[in-house]
Formats: C-alpha cells, sequence, structure tokens
C-alpha cells in the first residue's frame, strides 16, 4: 500500500524528469567560468567583448522566461519543455563549433531562451502534476538540480582543461566544456516524450 505522502511513481519519475530542466539551466549558465579565458584569448577579445560573450545567454534567458508562459498555455507544459530543450541541444552544438564570436554569441541567447523557459516551465509542469501534500519537496528537486548541475560542469569544466595544454585547451578545450551540454540535452530531450503532459494544462 502507498504510504499518503508517497508520491505515485508516474509522478516521481516525471517530476525527476522536468527537474532535469533546472541541471541544464545552471550547467549552462556555469559552464562559461571554465571557458571564458581560453574564449578570450582564442578570439583575441578586449574586455567589453569579454563581458558580451559572458554575459550574452542572459539576454536569450530574459526573451525565454517573457514567452515561456505564453507558449506553455498555448501548447501544453511538455511541449514546451520540448522546445526548451531543443534549444539547449542547439546551442550545446553551435557554442561549440563557431567560427567567430558573433555566432558564439548567438549560439548562446538561443541556449539562454531556453535557460530561461526551463527556469519557468520545470517548477511550474511539477507543482501542476504533484498531489498538494507533497508538492513542496517534489518541486525542491529542481533546486536540487540547479545545484547540482553547477557542481557538475564545474568537475566536467576541471577534467577537460586538464586533458590538455593551455594551447590545447585555447584551441579545442573550450568547444569540448560547451559540447559537454550536448549529453544532459538529449538525455533530457529524450526522457521528456514518455511522460504525460501537466493534467492542469
Amino acid at each position: 500500500m502507498t504510504h499518503p505522502t508517497s508520491p505515485p511513481r508516474i509522478v516521481l519519475l516525471s517530476s525527476l524528469v522536468a527537474a532535469l530542466a533546472g541541471l541544464l539551466f545552471s550547467y549552462d549558465t556555469a559552464v562559461i567560468s571554465g571557458a571564458i579565458g581560453f574564449l578570450r584569448t582564442h578570439f583575441a577579445l578586449d574586455a567589453a567583448s569579454t563581458g558580451w560573450a559572458a554575459s550574452s545567454a542572459l539576454v536569450g534567458c530574459i526573451f525565454g522566461a517573457g514567452i515561456a508562459g505564453e507558449i506553455s498555455d498555448r501548447f501544453g507544459r511538455k511541449r514546451a519543455l520540448i522546445l526548451a530543450a531543443i534549444l539547449y541541444l542547439v546551442s550545446a552544438v553551435w557554442s561549440a563549433i563557431p567560427a567567430t564570436v558573433s555566432e558564439f554569441v548567438v549560439a548562446r541567447i538561443i541556449g539562454g531562451v531556453g535557460v530561461g523557459m526551463a527556469s519557468l516551465l520545470s517548477p511550474l509542469y511539477i507543482s501542476e502534476i504533484a498531489p498538494a501534500a507533497i508538492r513542496g519537496r517534489l518541486v525542491s528537486y529542481n533546486q536540487l538540480a540547479i545545484v547540482g548541475g553547477i557542481l557538475l560542469v564545474y568537475f566536467v569544466n576541471y577534467v577537460i582543461a586538464g586533458h590538455g595544454s593551455e594551447a590545447w585547451n585555447t584551441e579545442t578545450g573550450w568547444r569540448w566544456m560547451f559540447g559537454s551540454e550536448a549529453l544532459p540535452a538529449i538525455l533530457f530531450l529524450i526522457a521528456l516524450f514518455p511522460i504525460p503532459e501537466s493534467p492542469r494544462w
């Protein structure tokens, strides 16, 4: 017999999947910390250009948070999360292979849109699918995933940076740092398809 405060399995699994958006949210925003020095050297950026490259994703975040409610109201929470996952994936791949810093900035802005959408949609989806008695507990998974994503990307950046020399990191290492985001993005995208739509949509 299920304990009154134990979530049904489908609710728990769906909440954990949605919480992956929180992990990608923090992964995407924190990955720049390990790559920006190498990126600056690679593209010979001045202080202003370095700041813009580092913060450009936040422009996308503002836009993503602004449109997430309208998109999810019109098309559903699940489909909006799928869109956010696709934006994550596109950004991860493109920000790893840009030929110019302008391409990099566009890629980061696209990822920022996904980040902004996810920052609203993940807790929204979980709160709508969760029984009232355990809603707070399940929504907290999103916050745990955010912290976990920050920790994870620091380790990933550390391992990648330690794989080669300064010259290798300047030419290639930073690309792997951004490209590594593709793996959790693909996992998140695939995991979204089996979960149900929010019953409150």
